[in-house]
């Protein structure tokens, strides 16, 4: 399918609830304005770091009417993921993206009964894709949360001709000899979105030119200033700034990275409420360890700056 492929930094953006867990549609217009302030070319929304799995079809679909009518008019794209342990649910919300005008939609695999086969998952992606019919498809692969496992170049390989309007892979899998592999394949014909910010430096030097991650809702200056150290080819700063998202990742990670990302992101002024079980939240002790630990490491002075 003929696109505007996806460049630059993509947010996978959280899903704000009130502090009693319901949903806050009304924080979204801020998180939108954080993104363009910060130089986002699009929101992911209701992926991994949106809690997909723990929200409800309903739920899903308001976030897709909001998200898509918050950013018309404005260069901010909007990337539905749409994947679902329900076919019927995952078809719904394909349908509700192209008719709110999504940019593109992407789904991940069903992991509880999970396809035995790469036939199997290019079949349950194609009823998916044709819900949508003029909305660019995207195959979301992150193996350690779905449990699928295949070859990607071979996923393409198979599904290019069963799905008219497949764009390429979201690609959350630290293989990155595969990675290169389907930036190549069929001329380089597929979108392959890279999908572990840890890794992001890596990527751009095997060709990678789009990346969906977490960490660009609240460090986007930071990868700002790689990539463009990067094309300059001013590698020592380029390794410096990648080296500080590894270790703001891994701040976070001990904390348990949802919880922690989402109180980040209130200290940032947006306010996206609590993690939903089973994911914990930080206790007041925790929150007053994680802000004087990100002082310490410089955190809010290298992200303060829209560069």
């Amino acid at each position: 399918m003929q696109q505007d492929r996806i460049r630059g930094l993509v947010a996978a953006t959280h899903t704000p609830f009130h502090e009693d867990g319901s949903l806050n549609l009304a924080a979204v217009e801020l998180q939108a304005a954080h993104l363009l302030r910060t130089r986002i070319t699009a929101a992911f929304i209701s992926g991994t770091t949106g809690e997909c799995h723990s929200l409800t079809l309903a739920e899903r679909l308001s976030l897709t009417d909001k998200w898509t009518a918050v950013a018309r008019g404005t260069p901010l794209r909007v990337v539905v993921h749409v994947g679902s342990n329900c076919l019927e649910d995952a078809r719904a919300l394909a349908a509700s993206a192209e008719r709110c005008g999504a940019s593109a939609i992407a789904a991940l695999a069903p992991s509880y009964f999970r396809p035995q086969t790469l036939e199997d998952l290019v079949a349950w992606c194609a009823r998916i894709a044709e819900a949508a019919p003029g909305t660019p498809f995207y195959y979301y692969d992150i193996p350690s949360m779905t449990g699928v496992h295949f070859p990607m170049t071979d996923f393409l390989d198979h599904a290019a001709g069963r799905i008219p309007v497949l764009a390429g892979i979201k690609f959350s899998n630290p293989d990155l000899a595969m990675f290169q592999r389907c930036l190549h394949l069929s001329g380089g014909t597929f979108d392959v979105l890279w999908g572990v910010d840890e890794y992001l430096l890596a990527a751009l030097a095997l060709g990678g030119q789009g990346a969906v991650g977490s960490t660009y809702n609240f460090a986007a200056p930071l990868y700002h200033r790689m990539i463009e150290a990067f094309h300059r080819g001013d590698m020592q700063t380029a390794r410096a700034e990648q080296y500080r998202s590894v270790e703001l990742i891994t701040l976070l990670e001990s904390y348990g990275f949802m919880g922690s990302s989402k109180a980040l992101m209130k200290m940032l002024g947006v306010n996206v409420g609590p993690a939903r079980p089973p994911q914990g939240n930080l206790s007041a002790d925790q929150l007053r360890r994680l802000s004087d630990e990100l002082g310490k490491c410089g955190f809010f002075e290298w992200t303060a700056a829209s560069a």
